[in-house]
């Protein structure tokens, strides 16, 4: 581990106020509740292709796809123990078997119409032969 890098908690604590920051403004503005699980990534991929179509641009929505791809890094820590890493500013997730996984970027990509949070979180969760 280098010096940059950073463990949990340390690491975990702008992802876990990112995914945290989502849950609540989408529970309060769209009136959706995203409850940590799996299958709320079916929400999340949806809701980030709705952004897409309706002609978003990405500087308007930049911070709010950091923390669909954080909600969706918190739901695989969840589901297998995982742990946020950090560093040089990017954060992403290692999951027990040592894959390494870039939720937040991956949210970028579902922007772009290329990617899907609920898949991420599905490979990532099946565990390597």
């Amino acid at each position: 581990m280098t010096a940059q890098q950073q463990t949990r908690p340390q690491a975990a604590t702008k992802p876990v106020r990112w995914a945290a920051d989502v849950v609540a403004t989408m529970r309060e503005g769209a009136r959706v509740r995203l409850d940590y699980s799996a299958q709320s990534l079916w929400r999340v991929d949806r809701m980030i292709d709705d952004i897409r179509r309706e002609g978003a641009p990405y500087a308007a929505v930049q911070d709010v796809l950091r923390g669909f791809g954080a909600y969706a890094g918190e739901v695989i820590v969840r589901q297998t123990g995982a742990e946020w890493w950090a560093s040089g500013g990017d954060h992403w997730i290692r999951t027990p078997d040592g894959r390494l996984w870039d939720p937040v970027d991956e949210a970028r990509r579902c922007f772009t119409g290329h990617g899907s949070l609920r898949l991420l979180c599905r490979d990532a969760t099946v565990s390597v032969p």
